[in-house]
């Protein structure tokens, strides 16, 4: 048998570099699958140009949603004759169009940024200085923060990342079963007005009054880290890091869980305290991260395992999941409802409410949707500041009510 003929020229080298843009792209590409594609080669050959794209195509991509994206790099990498032609053609006198271009999308950006060709609007038009007293205030333009994580480009991400960093999560302390001193407190502390009148012959001079100790409750996030909600789960896990790390810690403890196939513990991962360095902790401990899904499994192992153990102080449960169950929706009836009964309350932050015309029509979101307190969206920058303005004003609103009781 022959054996087949090697590659000539620098196409193996090229192959390589050809990864590497994908890398940066945002497509993972491992070094198996560079070796295997460099094989296919050889073994194809690279007569046609359809062939080749094909072959690699095959043995480099792993997820639908990465199509886009190839075809885009292969299309700047490998120059297409015929894509130059009709790009000279449209550059014609004769067939000049004044119409301006359409935008690209997110994965023809993603691709130019790896290549090193996209335009930086920032450094040809210079900006004026803005000083502002609001949250976000170096974001220049209202339609980044209203963007779709998933449509952002790598830069982009990286700045929504920096920007996650200044968003905090307030909460309602909770009333505890001890008490403290307090001048205007609504119970009267009888040990503490008698040890004062021991002091004074028995003389009563005032009564004092004591009020309940206010401690911050734990919270508790099970995060959906399937396909669908890979780009959504690394930006809620660095919102939950700076909650965890927030210099008013407004939360007792913070404990955090991945489910794709399965339940994962990665609490300790987000305790470090370089953002950068908890979530490569935590992609190393969850190997099921953009794998298939089974919420209502992953519910049943945390009811069973977890459950006593970080929701016995009257924790928030903040269930972070598109939703769409593909196993069975009775378990997950049941096990949504034994974890709306064992926790304070459960916030379901969905990333598929970016829909204007969004209805709870699959099966596994309206069978959520009977056992969560609130339902918001968390799809951008400007997503995840009206969840932290909706739980402001509920601890706010909460706080006046109970101070408004005990004046009474």
């Amino acid at each position: 048998m022959a054996r087949p003929r090697e590659p000539e020229g620098r196409l193996v080298e090229n192959i390589v570099h050809f990864t590497q843009a994908l890398r940066k792209a945002g497509i993972k590409v491992g070094t198996a699958q560079v070796e295997t594609a460099i094989r296919a080669v050889e073994t194809a050959g690279f007569s046609h140009r359809v062939d080749f794209y094909h072959t690699l195509r095959a043995t480099l991509i792993t997820r639908a949603d990465h199509l886009e994206a190839f075809h885009q790099v292969f299309s700047m990498f490998w120059r297409d004759p015929e894509f130059l032609e009709s790009l000279m053609h449209m550059l014609s006198p004769r067939l000049k169009d004044e119409t301006p271009p359409p935008p690209p999308g997110a994965a023809r950006r993603r691709a130019e940024e790896a290549l090193g060709e996209a335009p930086n609007p920032r450094a040809q038009k210079p900006k004026e200085e803005v000083t502002q007293h609001a949250v976000l205030t170096w974001s220049a333009t209202e339609v980044f923060k209203r963007m779709d994580f998933e449509q952002m480009s790598a830069a982009e991400l990286a700045e929504a990342e920096c920007a996650v960093r200044g968003l905090a999560l307030p909460v309602k302390p909770l009333r505890t079963r001890r008490s403290r001193p307090s001048r205007h407190g609504a119970r009267p502390d009888m040990r503490a007005t008698l040890r004062a009148a021991r002091r004074r012959a028995a003389e009563i001079e005032e009564i004092a009054r004591k009020a309940p100790r206010l401690r911050p409750p734990d919270l508790v996030a099970i995060c959906d880290i399937s396909g669908s909600m890979s780009v959504y789960a690394r930006m809620l896990m660095r919102y939950l890091h700076a909650v965890a790390h927030a210099p008013e810690r407004a939360w007792g403890h913070v404990h955090a869980f991945t489910f794709g196939t399965r339940l994962t513990n990665v609490s300790r991962s987000l305790r470090a305290s370089d953002p950068d360095l908890a979530l490569a902790a935590i992609g190393q401990e969850a190997t099921d991260w953009e794998g298939g899904t089974r919420i209502g499994g992953a519910l049943e192992q945390f009811n069973k395992t977890w459950s006593r153990r970080v929701l016995t102080s009257g924790a928030v449960v903040l269930l972070i999941t598109d939703g769409l169950e593909r196993g069975d929706l009775g378990l997950l009836d049941r096990e949504a409802a034994r974890l709306s009964r064992s926790a304070r309350q459960v916030i379901w932050l969905n990333p598929l409410l970016r829909f204007d015309g969004f209805a709870p029509k699959a099966g596994g979101v309206g069978t959520l949707l009977g056992y969560v307190d609130s339902f918001h969206a968390c799809h951008s920058l400007d997503s995840l500041q009206d969840l932290s303005k909706a739980l402001g004003q509920t601890a706010l609103r909460d706080r006046y009510l109970a101070e408004s009781r005990a004046a009474l």
